[in-house]
């Protein structure tokens, strides 16, 4: 392999590291559909706990893709978006969903992964 390949795997095994994790696909799909609010994401994604969720946005959020904005209201409100270099994979994210809506339902049901629940 040259090292060009090399490094490029290696930068690319970054991406998919930063991309991966169980639900922030689904977080960055949400969100690229428009701003959420916690709540919102919550109801949105069957079988994420609080906890996880909170997780997931944290770590988007370090890794600069996604932005949290807190209002100063009573009771208080955040919103969550996806920043600039999150909207450049916007592209990526119509592809996977043309992708599935292609292919999607020749594929197995099994890939919910275990602990979640299945929409139907």
């Amino acid at each position: 392999m040259s090292e060009i390949v090399a490094t490029m795997q290696e930068e690319m095994r970054r991406a998919f590291a930063m991309l991966s994790g169980k639900w922030k696909l689904e977080i960055m799909w949400l969100l690229n559909q428009r701003i959420h609010r916690f709540g919102e994401l919550r109801k949105a994604i069957p079988g994420i706990t609080q906890h996880m969720l909170t997780a997931q946005l944290r770590e988007l959020e370090a890794d600069g893709l996604v932005s949290r904005t807190v209002f100063a209201e009573v009771p208080p409100r955040v919103e969550y978006e996806m920043t600039a270099k999150a909207r450049a994979l916007g592209a990526t994210m119509e592809a996977l969903t043309a992708w599935w809506l292609e292919y999607g339902s020749s594929l197995p049901r099994k890939s919910a992964g275990p602990g979640r629940k299945r929409s139907t």
